[in-house]
């Protein structure tokens, strides 16, 4: 499948482009205006560790975390109309994930599940690293279906992102990834990040994860994550993985950590080397620079200015602390 064929009408989108919706806007009926992507799959509350020396107890912040919901976010920084599909919990955790992503300008399209909670994760900083805890089994994004997909193609989104986190929360979730790749409209551009997370895939879904990868037009995988999954050591030899039987996707961008990343189309490369940086934490980095990537390939860039701000903005948040950077200061706070 051709990306380009699948992309084309490239152009940002101008302010306003796409109406906010209301937090079931996925339920709404009547024309929607055409959005420049939607994001599918989990966001989690996120609580972090705030130092204090009171002897009064733990505290936290909250924040929010999500492979899709962080490229929605960075999309949506850089002026595109972008939704976010999910689920969320009834609970304070729900809402502010709700509160969070709405206010930094994404179209939050999704369900509410009163039977289930919004999922939770609690950063835990140490000598060795920071150690991450998760709390999502049978959380509310575990019930994303195939219904899901229904509602994002009445968005008429040029662009659906997810991730391979997505497609193992349930088989439910997995339907709809499928779905996402297999039904997609032909002007719909279609990308995946494979987002290999050994303590959630373990080694059963590599053969899932390859599948999907070779059914998207653009995906995104790291090298590391590639000689886990499938003992490739090399970039033709993920390549030529990826093909499989006269299919695989269009475009590959192969993250080479502090390398650099490396573009694949039509047989030819491009080479991007990662900028140099004091790096504060790496978690968040993957996703925005597939946004960055995907940002420029909106607008019909050459594949070398789409490697190089995926580069630029994926640096800007190696140096941060948290998985996106925070909102500009508007003029009247400055």
């Amino acid at each position: 499948m051709s990306t380009q064929r699948r992309n084309e009408a490239p152009g940002r989108a101008s302010a306003g482009h796409a109406p906010a919706p209301s937090p079931l806007a996925g339920s709404e009926t009547g024309p929607l205006a055409r959005l420049d992507a939607v994001c599918v799959g989990e966001t989690m509350a996120l609580l972090v560790p705030e130092p204090h020396g009171d002897g009064s107890g733990p505290r936290f912040r909250t924040e929010v975390g999500g492979a899709e919901s962080n490229v929605a976010v960075h999309l949506a920084r850089a002026g595109r109309a972008v939704g976010w599909r999910s689920v969320l919990g009834d609970d304070v955790f729900g809402q502010h994930v709700h509160e969070r992503l709405t206010g930094a300008g994404v179209h939050c399209l999704v369900r509410e599940d009163r039977a289930r909670t919004t999922g939770l994760y609690l950063k835990e900083p140490g000598p060795e690293g920071t150690r991450v805890r998760y709390w999502r089994k049978g959380s509310a994004a575990s019930t994303l279906n195939r219904g899901d997909a229904a509602e994002v193609w009445r968005w008429h989104p040029r662009l659906v992102h997810t991730s391979g986190i997505t497609a193992v929360l349930s088989d439910s979730a997995e339907g709809l990834v499928r779905d996402l790749f297999e039904q997609a409209p032909p002007a719909t551009l279609r990308s995946f990040d494979v987002n290999y997370r050994p303590a959630l895939h373990g080694a059963d879904n590599a053969g899932l994860l390859l599948d999907l990868a070779r059914r998207a037009d653009v995906v995104f995988c790291g090298l590391d994550e590639a000689q886990s999954l499938w003992q490739v050591e090399t970039l033709p030899e993920l390549r030529e993985v990826l093909t499989g039987e006269n299919s695989g996707p269009d475009l590959l961008v192969v993250k080479q950590g502090a390398r650099g990343a490396t573009a694949v189309r039509d047989g030819r490369t491009w080479f991007q080397p990662a900028p140099r940086v004091e790096v504060v934490e790496p978690v968040g980095a993957g996703d925005a620079f597939a946004a960055g990537f995907l940002d420029r390939l909106l607008d019909g860039a050459p594949l070398p200015e789409c490697l190089a701000e995926g580069a630029r903005l994926a640096g800007v948040v190696l140096g941060l602390p948290g998985d996106i950077p925070p909102p500009p200061e508007s003029p009247t706070a400055r």
